[in-house]
């Protein structure tokens, strides 16, 4: 056979299976160390767990002990245990030295033929191979936490990686019951680049005294359907560790949003390292454990400013998706409702759609026939504002134009009676601008409500320098009444969660721009690895495009913060017609619009 027959005999023949990861060593059994070591005890493999700290590996042996194999685990103090381990995974904390001294160490007592993978997501995975004797064989192997929830694990690669080392790592994953994502030695590789960045901001506004941990925690779990809240999220990740990444990943970008609040400093400092240590941002009932306990911090739920005045009508003015929306919640909660159109006729096809959309809730048996009938007959369509005179709460919920709203705003101070409150539902606009244009401003108040507002229990309660204290009560009473939960902040830009969640989708723009990673793999990356509802590019496609370019732009002239520029691409997009969904094509294609 010449040389070219066998090269194409090569080339049709399967590729070789990749050699089975039997026993694994896991250095270091932390938070991470220690759900790896579980997930692959689960698994059937033998694994050698090594740490210096005899209490970290009591636990995690303790959390392996009613596995099914769980005398598989064996623990060690040292590194000459993994002596024939054919993968060793450090998960050391996210230090460069630390990492390339475990390494080097490992050098010296592994076999030839072992794997070894960092755990790191900020530090070069490049660097540290190029550290040791065997750069070929040098993966990097991103676990999110937790390790047993969590589904996708990127496979990180370096230009010195042997592609039988990185199959092996790969099929180990698979076993797993996990998804491998292939990621090129980037700072943050996929999900940790967009997530450490949102975190970083949620305990900068914390910091601020902008809101509550309670509130931006909620916030974000309600309003984004995320299944922990950035707070939380951080005692869970351990704030040592995630300063550690910011730092690292601020070192290697110069990303200014990387730079670590202080508070994050001020904590660790302190020993407030999270649910390990029983007391970061929130404080739990011991280390390790993760329920959370009342402190000092924790709303007391005593009365408010002022007293709540009576809601018995209330008013909707508009006549799109909000609106209805909006309308159909109060009418489904017992209220009456007066649903302001610009015309009868766009009132009238609002109300229409509330018809459309509590049948739908009838067809899912979430509501029966008789509670259809009765929310639909307290929603009274309307063509002027004067059907409002008798209302005691009236939400608007318009165009968001400033201009637009202004206006309504002084017509409504006309129309309404004395003492009614009301309210605008913007999520980037001033709300003083609207009360300012009444004589009511101590009666005006931000409510917020998240699309669709039938499904989604989060409502932004905005307060402004001259909101009074009875109108900020009436906004908490109403909430109540109608089942949502509210969350306080301050008259700002973005509020919570627009403040916390479109710089994250900008900066998935600006990773596709700089063709890292395609917006897929980046959507799935948040799916699966931080547990997201959907990925950002999902999700950018049901916004529209054009809604979170005008919010970007928002936020960027209100903070004027260099990274919340609206990402060129976004902008291309929009101008070309490429809205998302309603328009058929955004980040993704779909086969009809709407």
């Amino acid at each position: 056979m010449d040389q070219r027959t066998a090269a194409s005999a090569a080339l049709l023949s399967p590729a070789p299976a990749p050699p089975v990861l039997r026993t694994v060593a896991v250095v270091g059994l932390g938070t991470l160390g220690a759900g790896l070591a579980e997930a692959l005890v689960r698994s059937g493999r033998e694994v050698v767990g090594v740490d210096v700290d005899p209490a970290a590996a009591g636990r995690a042996l303790a959390a392996s002990a009613g596995l099914a194999g769980s005398g598989r685990l064996t623990t060690h103090a040292e590194l000459t245990a993994v002596a024939k381990a054919d993968l060793v995974v450090e998960a050391v904390p996210e230090d460069f030295a630390l990492k390339r001294a475990v390494l080097r160490d490992l050098d010296a007592v592994v076999r030839p033929t072992a794997v070894l993978a960092t755990t790191t997501d900020a530090l070069p995975v490049t660097r540290l191979a190029a550290e040791t004797a065997r750069p070929g064989r040098v993966v990097g192997l991103h676990f999110f936490h937790p390790v047993r929830a969590m589904r996708l694990v990127e496979v990180v690669s370096s230009v010195l990686t042997a592609p039988e080392a990185l199959a092996a790592v790969a099929a180990l994953v698979h076993d797993l019951g996990k998804e491998p994502l292939p990621a090129g030695d980037r700072p943050g590789l996929v999900a940790d680049g967009l997530l450490f960045g949102y975190l970083n901001q949620a305990a900068a506004m914390f910091e601020s005294r902008y809101a509550t941990r309670e509130d931006i925690d909620a916030a974000m779990r309600l309003g984004c359907g995320l299944p922990m809240g950035p707070l939380a999220l951080l005692d869970l990740i351990g704030l040592d560790t995630a300063r550690a990444v910011l730092d690292a990943l601020h070192r290697r970008t110069g990303h200014r949003p990387y730079v670590p609040a202080p508070i994050l400093g001020q904590l660790v400092e302190a020993g407030m390292t999270g649910r390990k240590a029983g007391r970061g941002f929130y404080t739990y009932r011991a280390p390790h454990d993760g329920a959370a306990v009342p402190d000092e911090l924790t709303p007391t739920g005593g009365a408010r400013l002022g007293e709540p005045r009576e809601v018995a009508a209330v008013g909707v003015v508009g006549s799109g998706t909000m609106a209805a929306g909006i309308a159909e919640v109060f009418g489904a909660a017992g209220l009456p409702v007066t649903l302001v159109g610009r015309d009868a006729g766009r009132a009238a096809a609002a109300r229409d759609r509330i018809a459309g959309s509590l049948e739908h809730r009838v067809r899912k048996g979430r509501i029966t026939a008789a509670e259809r009938d009765a929310a639909l007959a307290r929603v009274r369509p309307a063509g002027s504002l004067a059907a409002l005179a008798g209302a005691d709460l009236v939400i608007e919920a318009v165009a968001e134009e400033l201009t637009v709203k202004r206006r309504l705003f002084a017509a409504l101070d006309a129309e309404c009676r004395p003492g009614a409150v009301l309210a605008t539902t913007t999520s980037s606009l001033p709300v003083i601008a609207c009360a300012r244009a009444t004589s009511r401003p101590a009666d005006v108040v931000g409510m917020h409500f998240f699309n669709p507002a039938p499904a989604m229990r989060l409502v932004e309660v905005v307060r402004t320098v001259l909101t009074g204290g009875a109108a900020h009560a009436t906004a908490h009473a109403v909430c109540a009444a109608i089942g949502r939960h509210p969350v306080d902040c301050r008259d700002r830009a973005g509020f919570v969660v627009n403040a916390l969640l479109f710089p994250y989708l900008n900066d998935a723009v600006r990773m596709v721009e700089e063709h890292y990673a395609t917006p897929a793999a980046i959507d799935t990356a948040m799916r699966l690895g931080a547990g997201y509802p959907m990925g950002p590019f999902e999700l950018l496609d049901v916004v529209g495009l054009d809604v979170a370019l005008a919010i970007q732009r928002t936020l960027h002239r209100e903070f004027g913060e260099p990274t919340h520029e609206p990402a060129g691409l976004l902008s291309q997009l929009v101008a070309a017609g490429c809205l998302g969904r309603k328009s058929g094509r955004g980040f993704h294609s779909y086969g009809s619009t709407g």
